[in-house]
């Protein structure tokens, strides 16, 4: 099963890479940012975007309230905390 996560746009890390650190659920890690960029929406404007993650990848742009809704389903699931725990053990 493919699983993407919402997370937070926090800080741009490199902007000729496409790089930036996301928040998801506390934690932070560095993702691709490519798929989401645009010369409507360049990489120094994505800071804040709520964005959907997958295999290190932003995906896609989504707005709060469809984060915290997919959050909120993902948890009854269970599969944000499996998800959560991976990304833990892969950061470090």
């Amino acid at each position: 099963m493919c699983l993407g996560i919402p997370g937070r746009i926090v800080s741009i890390d490199d902007v000729a890479k496409k790089l930036a650190t996301v928040d998801v659920g506390g934690v932070r890690r560095r993702v691709n940012i490519a798929c989401i960029v645009s010369d409507d929406h360049p990489v120094a404007s994505c800071v804040g975007d709520w964005v959907l993650i997958h295999v290190g990848f932003a995906m896609s742009r989504i707005d709060e309230a469809q984060a915290a809704e997919t959050l909120k389903i993902l948890t009854e699931l269970g599969e944000a905390q499996a998800e959560l725990e991976a990304m833990r053990l892969s950061a470090a």
